[in-house]
């Protein structure tokens, strides 16, 4: 199966006219505020570019530009089996933001959006993530920020989802059994096929994807809850008391255990053992006291780990595709951390051996 188009990257973005953004600051945003400097900021994996905009003349004192760019191959394709069949007139982001800001979690203030330019103008909640707190932080502090930041998820599970939102967008895809099975074979084609130099058996690659559709039907038959899709510690910014959400366009109907897997089995973060286990505990904790009970919590924890290898893998074949494909090896780091959680679980449970024997030899990860 072809997951992606291996087009050579897409020429990058000019930026931004300076005068263009003096102008709408002056005109768009509060009275008085004027462009005192405007400087790129490190983007990243999508083609979209960031910049600071370094105000005078009151506050804010600065604002976030998110400059567009058309999507990329492999989202297109990507929604192409998504179910994403419902039309919007509005920027996704921007569909998506207005949900997630009525239910309180929170999101950039947009301060302007400016259509034909492609550039929108949000409130800046700085530039230290969770990754970066924690990575430096003892356990205490560590512990405080992921049960913040489990405190803002279970509002977006509970809050965003019910009452359902027909204008918001993420309510009219989901983790349905085809995209789940999009994201495995992703990883097959660039974290086998691209990545590895011998090539996939035949009988191994039915296996592998007949367990894969196990999976797959397992994590699609699932209650949905409103699902972030990319809610990891450099999606979370540590402003001051606040925990920032952000990158949240991709929103869609999906297990509870998406996200969480996400945050707690993070490509740029590991978290200490016992520490993930008090967490998913603490989830569980928080969601009961919302009346959105999960009375087995061993079958929770069983449906986490199972997500986390479905999550784990895909990030592993996107971060290949992201060299291989964009340009961009910078990832490729990461991808010992994401397959060690999934070795972590395919030895965790027996009833993965058929997956772990066919698939093992072709990822030296496992092995």
């Amino acid at each position: 199966m072809t997951t992606a188009n291996p087009a050579s990257p897409a020429a990058p973005l000019a930026p931004p006219d300076r005068a263009l953004v003096a102008k709408t600051i002056e005109t768009q945003l509060p009275s008085g505020l004027t462009l005192r400097a405007l400087k790129p900021l490190a983007g990243d994996a999508s083609n979209r570019r960031y910049y600071r905009a370094e105000l005078a003349g009151g506050s804010p004192k600065s604002v976030i530009l998110m400059q567009l760019a058309a999507p990329e191959g492999f989202k297109q394709s990507e929604e192409a089996v998504s179910g994403a069949t419902h039309t919007i007139t509005e920027l996704p982001f921007i569909n998506v933001l207005s949900h997630l800001a009525k239910i309180g979690l929170t999101v950039p203030t947009l301060h302007y959006y400016d259509r034909t330019a492609g550039l929108l103008y949000l409130e800046d909640f700085g530039d230290v993530t969770l990754a970066e707190s924690a990575s430096h932080a003892r356990l205490p502090l560590v512990e405080r920020l992921y049960k913040q930041a489990i405190d803002e998820l279970v509002r977006l599970h509970v809050d965003g989802t019910s009452p359902a939102d027909p204008g918001c967008l993420a309510f009219h895809r989901g983790f349905d059994v085809p995209l789940l099975m999009w994201e495995f074979d992703h990883f097959l084609e660039y974290g086998i096929d691209a990545r590895v130099s011998r090539p996939m058996d035949a009988d191994d690659r039915t296996a592998v994807r007949r367990e894969f559709d196990g999976i797959a039907q397992l994590l699609a038959g699932q209650p949905r809850v409103l699902t972030h899709r990319d809610y990891h510690s450099r999606n979370l910014m540590v402003d001051g008391d606040r925990l920032g959400v952000i990158d949240f366009q991709d929103a869609l109907l999906g297990p509870a255990t998406y996200d969480l897997a996400s945050l707690l089995r993070d490509a740029y973060i590991q978290l200490d053992e016992s520490l993930v286990d008090d967490l998913v505990a603490y989830y569980l904790d928080r969601t009961a006291e919302r009346r959105t009970a999960w009375p087995d919590r061993a079958a929770f924890r069983r449906l986490f780990d199972f997500t986390s290898i479905q999550r784990n893998l895909k990030a592993a074949g996107r971060f290949v595709y992201i060299d291989r494909v964009k340009g961009n090896p910078k990832f490729l780091a990461d991808i010992p951390r994401v397959l060690g959680y999934v070795k972590r679980n395919l030895q965790k449970h027996p009833e993965l051996a058929t997956l772990r024997k066919h698939l093992t030899p072709y990822v030296p990860e496992l092995q």
